[in-house]
């Protein structure tokens, strides 16, 4: 009968070590805020993890659905950074039963923040797609061929800044991990920088269309919202504000550092990052714009075989 007991108890340690972690982790879990070894601080909920990675997992979906059905290719940035956002929040099931994993938490710490480049590189794309669908080209500074690329390889430098600091702020060194840090900070505020001119931009296109394109402006008032282009711009601009927020939080955030109240707070992250993003790309769930831009791909195909055409024709005989 003893040795029953003594098996029993046996079993049921390993069943705990196995859905709970190691004895030493749940130990330090007791206590994160003073833990040394627990990078957030804090024991991430499951409960808040299942919901964001829900409404992640549910929103990539129904954009990918919407990719294929309108063809939409130029926005795959945003559904590819979704799924990798998702990723990010499901690392922080396994950062609750190892809170103190520094490797998990490099890993989830990357997921979840570096997305934000592939969902802000969507909206870039987008503003030229939606000036010229507009013929309203004239109305941003640069030609459509150009501020899309231009705004797209800013995004590009921001994140290979960000993703070099966050390398490198993994250094057991400790002067190299602060340099790391300022390294991924300095990524934050250029790319912060780039979209608050994007963002402004963005306002003035609206703004010109309005008071000098009025027939732009409502040509569409007749019909239902979901072929009204302004629901459109009504939704990018939207998704711009989302960002806009979460971009700052990360800034403050950093400029505390890793240890800071806004880093080891869950509420601030749920509150003042992913509910900005969630609501920066799931605004695009009704308004997807491949409803409101249609053929856009195919014109741009067929586009550079007529050129060719043209010149071969009007090419002199030998």
């Amino acid at each position: 009968m003893t040795a029953i007991s003594s098996g029993v108890r046996k079993g049921l340690l390993i069943l705990s070590i196995l859905c709970l972690g190691t004895p030493s982790m749940a130990q330090n879990s007791t206590d994160p805020k003073n833990d040394p070894n627990n990078p957030l601080k804090y024991i991430p909920s499951n409960t808040l993890t299942t919901v964001a990675i829900s409404v992640v997992l549910v929103t990539a979906l129904i954009h990918t659905f919407w990719s294929f059905r309108y063809k939409t290719k130029w926005m795959l940035a945003l559904v590819i950074g979704e799924y990798c956002y998702a990723i990010g929040f499901g690392l922080r099931f396994a950062l609750h039963y190892n809170p103190d994993s520094s490797g998990i938490y490099i890993t989830e710490y990357l997921f979840i923040v570096l997305p934000a480049c592939a969902f802000i590189a969507a909206d870039y794309v987008l503003l030229g797609r939606l000036a010229k669908h507009l013929s309203c080209g004239e109305y941003v500074p640069l030609p459509l061929n150009k501020i899309t690329r231009v705004f797209v390889i800013s995004d590009i430098s921001t994140f290979l800044i960000q993703a070099a600091g966050g390398g490198i702020s993994i250094s057991k060194n400790s002067s190299v991990a602060l340099s790391g840090s300022h390294i991924f900070l300095a990524g934050l505020v250029l790319q912060l920088v780039s979209f608050l001119i994007f963002s402004g931009i963005y306002i003035r296109f609206l703004y010109k269309i309005h008071t000098l394109r009025p027939e732009i402006w409502n040509r569409d008032q007749t019909r239902p919202w979901y072929s009204d282009w302004r629901a459109l711009a009504g939704a990018l601009m939207v998704s711009c504000i989302g960002i806009l927020v979460r971009s700052g939080y990360r800034v403050a955030e950093l400029s505390y550092g890793y240890q800071g109240f806004l880093a080891t707070t869950e509420a601030y992250f749920y509150l003042l990052d992913t509910l900005p993003l969630v609501l920066a790309n799931s605004v695009y769930i009704l308004c997807w714009p491949g409803r409101f831009i249609r053929n856009e791909p195919a014109q741009e195909s067929i586009e550079p075989k007529l050129r060719s055409y043209s010149s071969t024709v009007s090419a002199p005989i030998a």
